[in-house]
């Protein structure tokens, strides 16, 4: 007769749904995440849910060499049910989870944002850069107001390389009648601090920015769910101040 542990048969501390209640999902581990989506666990020697949900990463890691959540994110159904214990059910539960996880943190901000805050920045060009595996430029354009009036992919790059010049990024701001911009662009590699290419050509656009009268408030790096603000990382704003 087949046994799987359930999420009663560990003591109320060490059980999952209990402690996301009493902790917040946020101070769980992976694998405790993992073990709320699995309900029951069992695979090699009876794990407990959260055993199985550790088995599974560890599993990714090892056969993958990479940040197990990496390969979570764009497994399917038939890779997740080749780990003991894993069935449809199972596997469905959390590539649905998974679905509903990256629909809800690329969920565009309503038109007319407020874009006041490098994470505001992020949040708007969250769809169209932060899980591209091609670096992407994009420009928000901006009202006075720091509203936000649109959005727009300027160039589409290589794996490793974008192409952005200046031109066409002012452009789009004069073409929808834009008075301030952020500009943005993603690495594929998931690593968001600048390199020395990024840094020259944000000094390029904020000089753009002072002689055009067309504040540029920053310039975000996005990558696999994280960002990195220019504005707060370098002196380039100072260096070349844009009045906003």
């Amino acid at each position: 007769m087949s046994y799987s542990v359930r999420m009663t048969d560990l003591p109320p501390s060490e059980r999952p749904r209990e402690r996301l209640l009493e902790l917040g999902a946020k101070n769980l581990s992976n694998a405790e995440l993992l073990a709320i989506l699995l309900a029951t666990g069992q695979g090699p020697g009876k794990l407990s849910a959260v055993g199985l949900g550790h088995f599974i990463l560890q599993t990714f890691s090892e056969s993958h060499q990479e940040d197990p959540l990496s390969v979570l994110r764009d497994c399917s159904g038939e890779e997740l049910m080749t780990i003991d214990g894993i069935g449809p059910a199972k596997a469905a539960t959390v590539l649905a989870a998974i679905e509903l996880g990256k629909r809800a943190f690329i969920l565009r901000p309503a038109p007319q944002a407020i874009i006041d805050s490098p994470q505001s920045a992020a949040d708007a060009l969250s769809h169209d850069l932060m899980w591209q595996h091609q670096e992407r430029f994009a420009v928000l354009l901006l009202n006075t107001k720091n509203a936000l009036l649109a959005r727009q992919v300027v160039s589409i790059g290589t794996a490793t390389e974008t192409l952005a010049h200046p031109r066409d990024i002012f452009r789009e701001a004069v073409r929808k009648n834009a008075t301030r911009l952020v500009i943005a662009h993603n690495h594929p590699s998931g690593i968001t601090d600048p390199s020395p290419e990024d840094i020259q050509l944000t000094a390029q656009l904020l000089q753009g920015g002072q002689l055009l009268a067309m504040p540029i408030l920053d310039h975000v790096i996005l990558g696999n769910g994280n960002f990195s603000s220019l504005r707060k990382l370098t002196d380039l704003w100072e260096r070349y101040p844009q009045g906003d």
